[in-house]
């Protein structure tokens, strides 16, 4: 079903499960570069997904996108995931960082600056899309939206301890994200914001 039909009132756990976590997994294709949107729990899950694919040799350099100031630290998410990431032994040289957004349309935006300064957008072909699974679907229409045409996407989720596919429903935490990640999702395509996609989701009964 399109997300454009889906009212998020009506949607039961399993189709909300659907929505944003159907077909969302590595085609372990190699890419350009690996583009890491910011949170406050980066550090903690998805920067060892970017530093992984990097020593794997999937890509040469590593994209960390983020501005905000998590619990008054003095640096940007993207500038602790960066100084991280060097401690783990990925080269400097190797590290991109777009210290400007505050949400995940600006993490795109933002980057595209950052991805033309350092590749000429027209010379990409391919990037690795790292964050969280739930969030993921919303993160990938936004760069299929506002990305140029040409360029593709490996989606490389890195899940967090309570809102895999597999356990989100179990918690009050995975239920409270999911949800909010799937009526954010359906209002921005709504809106106009996103672009439209059909998803693997059952049929609403009337």
């Amino acid at each position: 079903m399109y997300i454009s039909t889906l009212e998020i009132e009506r949607l039961t756990h399993d189709q909300m499960g659907n929505l944003l976590f159907s077909d969302i997994e590595d085609d372990q294709q190699h890419g350009d570069c690996i583009f890491v949107a910011g949170s406050s729990k980066a550090m903690t899950y998805r920067l060892p997904k970017a530093v992984e694919l990097y020593k794997q040799g999937r890509a040469g350099k590593i994209l960390f996108s983020g501005g905000v100031k998590w619990w008054g630290s003095e640096y940007t998410e993207a500038e602790k995931l960066k100084r991280e990431a060097i401690s783990l032994g990925v080269p400097e040289k190797d590290i991109l960082t777009e210290t400007l957004s505050l949400h995940t349309l600006k993490n795109v935006l933002a980057s595209l600056l950052v991805l033309d300064r350092e590749f000429h957008l027209h010379n990409i072909r391919r990037l690795l899309v790292v964050t969280s699974s739930y969030h993921m679907r919303r993160l990938h229409l936004t760069l299929k939206t506002y990305m140029p045409e040409w360029i593709s996407f490996t989606l490389c989720p890195a899940e967090d301890d309570n809102t895999r596919e597999d356990n989100w429903f179990l918690s009050e935490t995975g239920i409270k994200r999911v949800k909010k990640e799937s009526g954010s999702l359906i209002r921005y395509v709504k809106q106009g914001a996103l672009k439209d996609e059909d998803v693997l989701i059952h049929k609403i009964e009337c």
